[in-house]
């Protein structure tokens, strides 16, 4: 495992869109080495590209990352169902395993919210890219304001949902609406998800509706631009494109674009997440410190 001189050792599992975009944004830290890269089928597109970027790589799946380990973390970029088995086979190790996967398990952390009880855990869960993007959004709101329903409709490019995001539509759904109602107090969360085959492919979408008693516009505004800003610090592409505050009820968009490494513009919801996993691993430096 690291020590203060060294950067943490990490291994990524998964090798589909979110697992080598992982890989990249790994790859540009000066806090994290990627020691491994675990897949299933050998022949992948994934595998064959972390093999290019000069990674270390293996078809093996969780039992090679078992095998190569320990680590100081692992990013389960894989399936929901799965991550029950990921967790059973690591948490003997001692590793940090971020669950990139709609499982529900574990910690839910969101950076900029709770942020800082990451490193007071093992198991740590992201929710999900939605999530990632609402919750900030929302939680601000719900601090000026007593919500009575909440509803979010995130819309993303076709091109920018692989195979295990598509599988896992459900949990999504379910473990994002857990969050909300966690993280903002509010008893009704409703939460929707589009696929849009548009051309050119649209940017991540998310459109969050608020009713609420209570509403004061002024605070509310103010608590919502500090929350974008601190989702900037870590994803520069966050942006609030729209916001309108009404006697009970506000309306509030945002859009994530992807900002450099391999991502195309469109992947926002890929990278809103990753980053989210990288700043809170590269966090643990400092905690160990």
């Amino acid at each position: 495992m690291a020590t203060d001189e060294q950067r943490l050792r990490v291994a990524v599992l998964g090798a589909g869109l979110i697992g080598i975009d992982l890989a990249d944004k790994i790859r540009q830290s000066g806090k994290l080495e990627l020691s491994l890269v675990a897949g299933r089928d050998r022949d992948s597109l994934g595998l064959r590209r972390a093999a290019e970027m000069g990674h270390p790589t293996t078809a093996g799946g969780i039992r090679a990352v078992v095998d190569a380990g320990p680590f100081d973390a692992v990013f389960d970029a894989t399936n929901a169902e799965s991550h029950a088995d990921h967790w059973a086979a690591l948490r003997p190790t001692g590793t940090t395993l971020i669950d990139l996967t709609p499982t529900g398990l574990g910690t839910v952390i969101v950076p900029g919210v709770n942020g800082h009880q990451a490193a007071a855990h093992r198991h740590l869960n992201l929710v999900s890219c939605g999530g990632q993007a609402a919750i900030p959004v929302l939680h601000a709101i719900s601090r000026r304001c007593t919500p009575t329903y909440i509803e979010v409709v995130s819309t993303g490019a076709s091109a920018s949902a692989g195979r295990a995001t598509r599988l896992n539509l459900d949990q999504y759904i379910a473990t994002t609406s857990a969050a909300i109602r966690t993280f903002t107090g509010t008893p009704d969360a409703k939460v929707m998800v589009n696929l849009s085959p548009a051309r050119p492919a649209p940017p991540f979408r998310v459109a969050m509706t608020v009713l609420a008693d209570g509403i004061r516009p002024a605070p509310v505004r103010t608590n919502l631009a500090a929350a974008a800003q601190a989702v900037r610090a870590y994803t520069p592409g966050f942006q609030v494109t729209s916001l309108a505050v009404d006697q009970g009820r506000i309306s509030v968009a945002v859009e994530v674009t992807a900002s450099g490494g391999r991502l195309p513009h469109h992947a926002g919801s890929i990278d809103i997440i990753n980053a989210a996993a990288v700043l809170l691993v590269e966090q643990l430096t400092t905690a160990a410190r």
